[in-house]
């Protein structure tokens, strides 16, 4: 059960391995170029060996990215649309000069509505893994909280986008368990957290669960909001967090903290949250 969290490349992604580590993490997240700016300078081929120098030294596993939060495949605007497939293509070539097998993505926003969401993210990832045959890295869908246009937030939207597109292996999905209860699916119990696992099985299937990304929630559920709180203080609680790890079918998946880093109670939120999960798992 591999405890992490989304890990800093100031200064270089080189030194995001070594943070990661003194942190405590089994596993991290890096972002792979700047995560708000649509240009951002080449890879170093120096910084990508030392990347995955410092991956195997440490022994941090797996080591998963997230792409930049621009991009929005299925984007009303044209050119938004063009930039996002490029930034795209980027990183799936900058994941596999670093080693990295699986890049979470944001499904995006479409103000028509979800079908027609679908349609264009399912065309644009096709598109990207048409650029990028042969690579071996992975797009993971993140399932999303349902704010404004967003595509994701349900099961069957996941299911759609993932029918949609080819080749389907390339594809899987990253379960952020803030979103999934904002969406409205309960978790905060063992029947709940098993009846909502039971139906994300029957519509999308386990398997093509790759991640997940471990977050309370400041809201309560059902509220399509994304506010993400500690692991304990938000509305969804410690039980759903126990229940996840302990789950023997998600044992080898990660379980990145995506949660507030300081405020003016702590400045190592970090390691109080993989701490607490740690302990939720051990004991």
């Amino acid at each position: 059960m591999p405890i992490g969290a989304h890990i800093s490349i100031a200064g270089g992604v080189q030194n995001a391995p070594g943070r990661g580590k003194d942190l405590g993490c089994e596993a991290i997240q890096v972002f792979i170029r700047s995560n708000v700016r649509w240009s951002f300078p080449d890879l170093d081929a120096a910084h990508a060996a030392e990347f995955r120098a410092e991956v195997r030294c440490t022994g941090l596993h797996p080591v998963i990215a997230h792409s930049c939060y621009l991009v929005n495949l299925c984007s009303a605007d044209a050119p938004t649309r063009r930039r996002s497939m490029k930034t795209l293509i980027d990183e799936l070539r900058r994941c596999a000069a670093l080693g990295i097998g699986d890049l979470v993505m944001h499904p995006g926003s479409h103000p028509a509505g979800p079908r027609a969401g679908i349609r264009t993210v399912a065309e644009g990832l096709t598109a990207a893994f048409a650029e990028t045959s042969g690579l071996p890295v992975r797009v993971l869908l993140e399932t999303t909280a349902g704010q404004g246009n967003q595509i994701g937030s349900t099961f069957e939207e996941l299911r759609a986008v993932i029918r949609a597109v080819r080749p389907a292996g390339r594809v899987g999905v990253c379960v952020d368990t803030c979103h999934i209860f904002a969406a409205g699916y309960d978790i905060r119990t063992e029947p709940a957290y098993r009846s909502t696992f039971d139906l994300f099985d029957a519509v999308v299937g386990l398997r093509l669960i790759r991640a997940f990304h471990v977050n309370d929630s400041k809201r309560g559920l059902g509220s399509r909001i994304d506010r993400h709180q500690h692991i304990g203080r938000g509305c969804i609680g410690t039980e759903a967090f126990r229940l996840l790890l302990k789950d023997a079918r998600f044992r080898h998946l990660p379980k990145i903290i995506e949660t507030p880093k300081s405020d003016k109670e702590r400045k190592n939120w970090d390691a109080v949250n993989i701490s607490l999960l740690k302990k939720l798992r051990d004991s």
